[in-house]
């Protein structure tokens, strides 16, 4: 069973900068894949960007060269590096398995970018 825990989230300026937490419990975190995703409001939640056990990373186009991901399996927890953010990446955060495991959601971590 994983469990995880999003933080970092707030309110930044367009343009701004933000680094997300997630802290993963559970055996299966050090040998998976792991994501993040987002949630805007009125839309269906997106997969921002993934890394591998060994640390190879894809992200999606929206986001490429201003985001990214990193992962400390010692410590259970993944990052993501949020740079030169824009008001449409206003969206609730959070992490989880690649692909996604329904029961592993965890509560998020709003980001919200002011123009």
């Amino acid at each position: 069973q994983v469990q995880v825990v999003e933080s970092g989230g707030g309110l930044v300026q367009a343009g701004g900068s933000l680094r997300l937490s997630c802290a993963a419990s559970g055996s299966i975190f050090s040998i998976s894949t792991m994501g993040w995703y987002r949630q805007a409001l009125g839309k269906q939640r997106e997969l921002v960007a993934s890394i591998t056990r060994r640390g190879s990373t894809s992200y999606a186009d929206s986001v490429k060269g201003r985001f990214t991901i990193s992962r400390d399996i010692a410590k259970s927890t993944v990052y993501l590096q949020m740079n030169s953010l824009k008001p449409e990446d206003t969206a609730v955060y959070y992490c989880n398995l690649e692909p996604a495991q329904s029961s592993f959601w965890g509560q998020g971590t709003q980001v919200t970018v002011s123009s």
